[in-house]
């Protein structure tokens, strides 16, 4: 994840205080694990966990048998995901530069990674993260649609780097998109990739790309 923004100067996260904030949600006996879930319906072999934190999504997605890679700038939140996690591959990067020289089924960034760019970055952000996708995997984002950044330009950020939207929900339990709603998870795959990676479970509503293969 870049390093986070308030008020347009970057703020970079402690790592052992931000896991502390999901420990507290798990011994109230809440799951947090919902982008896991999500991510695991496609069946996936590899992850890239893009904009990692302490790892809390590729931790449970390592768990489950699934070859993850863990990548954010912030060295304080990669410290805790090391220490949480150290038989994962966590990388100390800028995912707008990143180039790691392989593809995955899933490329995922579930915690409001755009946001979290820096404007002038967020093309680039699609672009590399993009070229991590296996030709017949998925793109996968989730963030908040009230902060500045919307689906508009996430789309449009997404076509330029060669993917289509295939899916859209509201949450990452695949509650229905509709308009006005203040959070989207988008699933993108490259416009030539025909019948790629799909739900295991194929989910009921939301809202499904409509555009051609090309």
């Amino acid at each position: 994840m870049h390093e986070r923004e308030r008020a347009g100067r970057p703020t970079a996260f402690d790592g052992e205080t931000y896991q502390a904030r999901f420990d507290a949600l798990v011994d109230q006996g809440v799951d947090v694990h919902g982008e896991a879930t999500f991510v695991l319906s496609f069946g996936p072999r590899s992850v890239l966990d893009a904009g990692c934190g302490t790892g809390r999504v590729a931790i449970e997605l390592a768990r489950q048998g699934v070859e993850v890679v863990g990548v954010d700038v912030d060295s304080s939140m990669l410290a805790e995901a090391r220490r949480r996690g150290p038989g994962i591959g966590w990388v100390e990067a800028d995912l707008a530069a990143l180039e790691l020289g392989r593809a995955f089924n899933v490329v995922v960034l579930a915690g409001n990674v755009p946001i979290f760019c820096p404007p002038s970055s967020r093309v680039a952000l699609v672009r590399s993260c993009a070229a991590h996708v296996a030709p017949t995997g998925v793109l996968v984002a989730g963030f908040q649609l009230d902060r500045g950044y919307g689906l508009d330009e996430w789309d449009e950020a997404c076509a330029a780097a060669g993917l289509q939207l295939d899916q859209r929900w509201s949450a990452w339990d695949r509650e229905p998109f509709e308009p006005g709603r203040e959070y989207a998870v988008s699933v993108h795959r490259h416009r030539a990739a025909g019948a790629g990676l799909r739900p295991l479970s194929p989910p009921t509503g939301g809202q499904r790309s409509t555009a051609p293969s090309s």
